[in-house]
């Protein structure tokens, strides 16, 4: 079971990292694109990089959850 919660942190992890790339990526591409000629509300690009940004946020909740799982696991035994 530890191993299975091992592995699913990294996995986690590292969807924190993939997400986080690629919300910065999107946001640097709004923000050169904003640079060039102003829109009047947001853009696109600049919802998706929110969106990506909700990502992150929502998978580094659930890697602490699953560290607080293996730290229980791991008191127990």
């Amino acid at each position: 079971m530890s191993t299975f919660l091992a592995i699913l942190l990294i996995a986690a992890m590292i969807a924190v990292v993939v997400v986080f790339i690629r919300g910065l990526v999107i946001f640097m591409m709004n923000a050169s694109a904003e640079a060039k000629g102003g829109t009047s509300g947001p853009s696109a690009a600049a919802l998706k990089s929110n969106k990506m940004m909700q990502y992150r946020i929502f998978f580094q909740a659930v890697a602490i959850v699953i560290v607080v799982l293996i730290l229980m696991l791991a008191g127990r035994g």
